[in-house]
């Protein structure tokens, strides 16, 4: 049977309630694994043609004001005793 190729495809990968503290959890690890992805990114590209990814160090600055905030709200939630819930889709798009 052939597969069939299709152009754009939207995902959950994060749907639900949780703990504030299942959801800084699951929050922070995503966000560290895209950080550490362009961490390593940025180190490739210094190590080959000895400059830096200007585009990986833009988007971790990026990806740190986006957990700090998140983070901040999550808090928030635990102190008032509030659970949290995360949606998250990812959009896949062959261009």
């Amino acid at each position: 049977m052939e597969k069939v190729l299709v152009n754009k495809q939207t995902e959950d990968l994060v749907r639900g309630e949780y703990s504030a503290v299942e959801a800084r959890e699951i929050v922070s690890n995503l966000i560290s694994q895209k950080i550490n992805f362009h961490n390593l990114r940025d180190f490739s590209s210094y190590e080959r043609y000895g400059k830096p990814d200007e585009n990986s160090r833009t988007r971790i600055a990026e990806l740190k004001a986006s957990r700090k905030s998140i983070l901040e709200i999550i808090d928030a939630a635990k102190e008032e005793g509030k659970t949290v819930k995360i949606n998250s889709n990812i959009t896949i798009e062959l261009i």
